[in-house]
């Protein structure tokens, strides 16, 4: 049948299972959002208006990696869509299925510097996993449904729909299809072989499978390094599970890989790398066989790629090609999803036992932690754990705060840790609770920041106070950029240039202002109180914890050195 070019975008939405947009509504997209009240799409679909484009963009980025779904998130063209180039960064990064749907102007208008025009997919082209330009309205509803499986198929990531304002105004042929059908569809088929998309998994190979199982029969020592793609791989965490037990091997993580492997597991070491556990970093130089699977080895776990694990053969499973022998060398890899692999591993892989070389690992101890009557940040997110039973959602932005959060909550599965790993974007967190929420609307979802990655993007409270999104937002207030006061004590001799921050606002008085309620804390005493109230406010509540301006990130390793070089410990 004849429809608009924007009831088609809406249409392909409800074909994809959409019931939730986040966004924010400008010139050329207008049509788009007329259809909302047009046809009662708001009815059907429910759209969050954020702050900013950017808020919106992170909220969509929460919404995916805390349901699985792919996350959806609308802007306009021009400064609304530039808006979005953090939060599209940041999700290609972690490999997180977002949709994003802008509206450029007029296909006439086109290159002609237009008001509010920009080449966003130009722009977009190096962190997205594919984007379309879209100026024939027939060719709309199979670019939507080709974005949407391409941002959910194999390794996940962003995708990118700029659509010129016209196609939105005229009518165009479209028909409902639904997704089981997509792959064989005519036109959509066509695209997909002229973008050479291959949407299904690669089979590992059995032969590559057999030779990790006879790497492993000769181990001593084995380790397993788990990262983010066991986290995006659909059903692979219970195989995981089960493949570490049976393999009996000490278990480390990346920042991503994160609720893989719960924290109180007593196979678990705790992370890699720069922030790495003593007992994680030295068993990377001890172990005889390093199987690392869903990670890119980056330099915050590699810290030093060419002494990292040198001691081990190393075995890379991974789903993307391109990051085999891209940071660290392999000896040996398996390209496949990792839900797969790790069913094939299993179906052969016998019961070991490593005792021994597991109480050499754990015998490496970390030093007590204070409690002085000062408020400590593990004490914030060990009370955060045992009045949520260790359950909430935790949702950080980045620096000293989300290192503690990683460390001290112990996060038990995908999903429930909620961090920007790969681009470390300060401001990701409130979005990115507040999708959540929105996802997750029966758990409790806790948004964990710093001072000053609160400060880019507190105008959120906004959506948290209108949508009645009951997000409590834990600041770790240290009065300073934390992590970067960290390296200019120990690494630039106490030269603490342009990181304090003896300034406002007051955020128990920021939280007032947008009607939701504010508590401060400088006990743990007082933060248990505090959040306890929280719990049972119903509504987004701000807790602000005063903190040590000179607490320190333990253990830690300098860039560029091995992660047994422990500067910090």
């Amino acid at each position: 049948m004849l429809m608009r070019g924007s009831q088609i975008v809406m249409e392909c939405l409800l074909e994809q299972g959409v019931d939730t947009v986040f966004g924010y509504p400008g010139g050329t997209i207008l049509n788009i959002y007329d259809e909302f009240e047009l046809h009662g799409y708001g009815e059907k679909i429910r759209h969050y208006l954020t702050s900013h484009e950017q808020g919106a963009s992170h909220a969509a980025d929460g919404y995916a990696r805390s349901t699985g779904r792919v996350g959806v998130c609308f802007a306009t063209s021009g400064p609304g869509a530039t808006n979005l180039v953090t939060g599209i960064a940041t999700a290609y990064y972690d490999s997180s299925p977002v949709v994003f749907i802008t509206c450029n102007v007029s296909e006439n208008l086109i290159g002609k510097d237009s008001f509010q025009e920009v080449d966003i997919t130009g722009i977009t082209m190096p962190i997205t996993k594919c984007n379309f330009l879209v100026k024939d309205v027939n060719e709309l509803a199979d670019v939507i449904r080709e974005a949407f499986a391409i941002a959910r198929s194999g390794r996940p990531g962003p995708v990118l729909v700029d659509i010129a304002k016209n196609v939105t105004a005229i009518e165009g042929e479209y028909e409902y299809l639904p997704v089981a059908e997509h792959p064989n569809h005519g036109r959509l088929a066509t695209l997909l072989r002229r973008s050479n998309r291959d949407l299904k998994n690669p089979e590992p190979d059995q032969g590559d499978i057999d030779k990790l199982l006879e790497l492993i029969a000769q181990s001593q020592r084995p380790m397993v390094l788990v990262g983010g793609g066991v986290i995006r791989s659909k059903g692979a965490v219970p195989q995981f599970r089960k493949f570490i037990e049976t393999l009996d091997a000490p278990v480390g993580s990346t920042i991503m890989g994160g609720g893989a492997c719960p924290g109180n597991h007593p196979l678990f070491t705790g992370m890699v790398g720069m922030h790495g556990s003593h007992a994680s970093n030295m068993a990377t130089a001890e172990c005889d066989l390093l199987i690392a699977i869903g990670c890119r080895f980056s330099d915050r776990v590699a810290t030093h790629p060419s002494t990292f694990a040198q001691n081990a053969k190393i075995v890379h499973i991974d789903i993307d090609r391109a990051e085999i022998d891209k940071n660290v060398q392999t000896y040996h890899h398996i390209i496949g999803d990792a839900h797969r692999v790790l069913e094939l591993l299993n179906e052969k892989l016998p019961q070991h036992d490593y005792t021994a070389w597991k109480a050499q690992v754990f015998a490496r101890k970390e030093l007590p932690l204070k409690k002085d009557g000062i408020l400590h940040a593990h004490e914030i997110l060990e009370t955060i754990s045992d009045l949520t039973g260790g359950d909430a959602i935790i949702a950080t932005d980045v620096g000293q705060h989300q290192m503690w959060s990683c460390q001290y909550y112990h996060f038990s599965r995908p999903g429930q840790l909620l961090t920007s790993g790969g681009f470390g974007t300060m401001g990701f967190g409130l979005g990115a609770a507040m999708g959540a929420k929105v996802g997750n609307p029966d758990k409790v979802v806790v948004h964990c920041t710093g001072d000053g990655c609160f400060r880019m993007n507190c105008h959120e409270l906004a959506t948290v106070e209108h949508y009645n999104i009951p997000v409590i937002t834990v600041i770790f207030d240290n009065h300073t950029l934390g992590m970067v006061r960290q390296w200019q004590n120990l690494i630039y001799n106490k030269r603490f240039s342009q990181t304090t921050l003896d300034r406002g606002p007051d955020f128990v008085k920021l939280a007032e202002a947008y009607g939701l309620k504010g508590f401060r804390a400088k006990t743990q005493a007082e933060f248990e109180a505090a959040f306890r109230q929280a719990l049972e406010a119903g509504c987004g509540c701000v807790i602000d914890c005063a903190i040590d301006i000179d607490a320190m990130v333990h253990p830690m390793v300098n860039g560029g050195t091995p992660v047994t070089d422990f500067l910090l410990h």
